[in-house]
């Protein structure tokens, strides 16, 4: 049958391997050809879904296979937004967010409804909703800015959170004019609306992260973590479309339910985001390129006319609103050029609100013909809109940001400050791999792509089965970093002595952090803390990381810290430090500070810089401490600044802490932390912190680090 459906082709076609193939070819040959000549592949794609579209060569036609697979690629933009949407960046910056929204949403709307009502001589009621289309914007470029590394931009972190709410008032404004029109508002009305929405609100953003953090606590296949991951968009989209408003603001509620469970630099957001980028979302803009009909612009002056209106209000009114937000709160050109960029595109919203305008018909006329809410003067004009808008939105956006991007690459080069990092992982038992390649992505810097290694020591005088036994381990580390698209550098070391054949890949590859996980029925065994004490900690210049996973490390919520006196006054204090904040940054969790009150001033101090959810508790001595990690709830981790003995903060106390752990943390994540004790001769100013009176300029380096 498929044989005949090829052999019999005609247009539209409508065999279903020959139409994926199609589309397939169209999504890879874009970004190859259209970045040679400096064209966003996003405005090929849309080009190219008119070109074969209905409108176009009539290619393909826009059916149901089409829309489905566009319309969850639309959701994958908006859960994407709120996926990799910084909470602490969000946090620190909701108000210039909400300010954005309401620039981004009055002016363009004030234009585009003296637009329709005394230009285009609309009634109020279709002026309004008119209006409200130009308020909301697609983030269709942030992908490509996303790719440019900058998504924790200022900027870009303004236009999500003002999306969010622009788009939310235009969708509201929608669902109200769209009442008004039917006659039914009333009290009840919005009392319905005000209940639903909120109900909604709580059901994604309290729930969803309890089902999510339990599902992928119980679930450790991958494909089935994806598969969950999409249920949550949609099944998010069904529940704002029950509430009243569009789907998009649910897959964007979602993103935020799900943004500390799915860490940025993990295997799973990886998988989130190469699926969606090779698959939906270029299928949502050839979709959309297939609305476009470039013959409606030459049959009628009238459709014109609204377009240019259109162009004007939308176009115009977001140009104002970026600028003015660029001067309120003192930005780049640069930065406003990119907050105009991400949101001067319109389509998503914007065509959900037109269909559903053409589609109510609010009279007839005397022949019999409907007069629709939104004729189809808007519907066309739209259209235009969308592909102008798209245009824009996409030259503009990589424009500006390439040029920020290049900016803060300048900015770290230049910066004498980033630490030398080579991270090795020691791996002995399989059930600890996959959670210690899991860390070590989690605290390593973004920058670092190459300096991750992990080691097996085969014992001289073992069999065969060791060397097999290694290699399989050392394989599932690698695939286990692979699959996060990081690289990991396997190393297989035949010694007769385990900790002598770490310590000298340690001196050979120069590391910096030795990371040793902990079996989970073990513990801290006296064989382990025997060889902790007189073997791995030898080493001066290394800092040593023993972890305990109990748990993924997505579903911890909130870590304990707990940092001894005099601990600022080593050498790897600021070293360690980094571990703990890259641990905070990349997973999204709480942390909660124990320190003495001298250390906790130092803290203050540097953490304005780096943009971590932190509390400070002074603890004023180690037994409030201990006490503190005895009681750790469920979803808790703990994070103990260690010191070898003849260190300047160690304490006697600390020689119990593996007993401590053993009874009373066996079911909690854990990680202890030996900074090294010996200067960096070519960098002591970094490496030490006792040595500086200010601390500003930490803070500076954490910056530089964290871009």
């Amino acid at each position: 049958m498929i044989l005949l459906s090829i052999h019999n082709l005609s247009l539209p076609i409508e065999d279903p391997v020959l139409k994926f193939l199609l589309v397939l070819i169209i999504i890879l040959a874009a970004p190859l050809l259209l970045n040679k000549i400096k064209v966003p592949h996003l405005l090929g794609l849309i080009i190219a879904g008119a070109v074969i579209g209905p409108n176009g060569f009539n290619v393909l036609s826009r059916d149901s296979s089409i829309v489905v697979t566009g319309t969850t690629g639309l959701l994958y933009i908006m859960f994407l937004a709120g996926l990799e949407i910084d909470m602490g960046d969000f946090k620190k910056n909701k108000w210039k967010s909400l300010t954005f929204g309401i620039y981004t949403f009055v002016v363009p709307f004030v234009l585009g409804f003296l637009g329709g009502y005394y230009f285009l001589h609309f009634n109020i009621l279709t002026s309004v909703l008119f209006a409200s289309l130009f308020s909301s914007h697609t983030l269709i470029a942030y992908p490509l800015v996303s790719k440019l590394g900058i998504a924790k931009n200022l900027a870009v972190n303004i236009t999500v959170g003002g999306t969010m709410i622009t788009d939310v008032l235009a969708l509201l404004v929608l669902a109200v004019v769209v009442g008004m029109s039917q006659g039914d508002v009333g009290t009840a009305f919005w009392v319905k609306l005000s209940v639903s929405f909120i109900v909604f609100a709580l059901i994604v953003l309290l729930i969803f992260p309890m089902i999510g953090r339990w599902f992928f606590k119980k679930v450790d296949d991958k494909i089935s973590q994806y598969i969950f991951v999409l249920v949550m968009i949609y099944l998010a989209a069904m529940l704002a479309e029950l509430a009243g408003v569009e789907a998009i603001i649910g897959a964007f509620f979602a993103g935020l339910a799900l943004n500390r469970l799915i860490p940025h630099t993990s295997s799973l957001m990886n998988r989130v985001e190469f699926v969606g980028n090779a698959i939906f979302i270029p299928f949502f803009l050839i979709s959309v390129g297939m609305l476009i009909d470039f013959k409606v612009f030459f049959e009628s002056l009238e459709t014109l006319e609204v377009a240019g209106i259109m162009l004007i209000a939308s176009i115009g009114g977001k140009y104002i609103a970026a600028v003015a937000t660029q001067k309120t709160f003192r930005l780049s050109k640069d930065e406003g050029k990119l907050i105009f960029g991400l949101s001067s595109a319109s389509a998503a919203a914007t065509l959900a609100s037109v269909m559903v305008g053409y589609n109510i018909i609010i009279s007839e006329t005397e022949t019999g013909e409907p007069i629709r809410l939104l004729n189809e003067h808007v519907l066309n004009g739209s259209i235009l809109l969308i592909l102008v808008s798209c245009t824009i939105s996409s030259f503009i956006s990589m424009a500006s940001a390439q040029k920020i991007a290049e900016s803060d690459n300048e900015d770290t080069v230049s910066g004498t400050n980033h630490e030398e990092e080579n991270i090795l992982l020691a791996i002995n038992h399989e059930k600890t791999v996959e959670r210690m390649v899991n860390l070590g992505i989690l605290i390593k810097a973004h920058s670092n792509t190459e300096d991750l290694f992990a080691l097996n020591v085969i014992n001289e005088d073992k069999n065969e089965s060791s060397v097999k036994n290694a290699e399989k381990l050392l394989h599932q580390a690698t695939d286990a970093a692979a699959a996060a698209d990081v690289k990991l550098q396997a190393l297989k070391r035949y010694d007769n002595d385990v900790i002598n054949g770490v310590h000298n890949v340690i001196k050979e590859q120069n590391i910096t952090d030795l990371i040793i996980g902990l079996e989970d029925e073990k513990g801290f065994s006296p064989s382990f803390v025997y060889n902790l004490y007189n073997g791995y900690l030898q080493n001066d210049d290394v800092n040593v990381l023993v972890y305990h996973a109990a748990q993924p490390l997505s579903t911890i919520k909130k870590y304990a810290v707990m940092i001894p006196q005099n601990a600022h006054k080593e050498a790897g204090f600021f070293h360690a430090l980094l571990r703990v904040w890259n641990i905070a940054r990349n997973s999204g969790a709480t942390v909660v500070f124990y320190t003495p009150e001298n250390i906790l001033e130092i803290l203050q101090k540097i953490i304005k810089k780096a943009n971590i959810e932190a509390e400070f508790i002074i603890m004023n001595n180690w037994r409030d401490g201990e006490k503190t990690a005895a009681q750790l709830k469920e979803d808790e981790a703990l994070i103990v600044l260690m010191a070898k003995r003849g260190m300047q903060s160690y304490i006697p106390q600390m020689r119990i802490i593996p007993e401590l752990l053993n009874k009373y943390l066996n079911n909690n994540n854990y990680l202890l932390i030996f900074p090294f004790s010996e200067f960096d001769k070519n960098n002591p100013e970094i490496r030490s912190v006792g040595n500086h009176g200010d601390f500003v300029e930490i803070g500076n380096v954490i910056q530089k680090i964290f871009k």
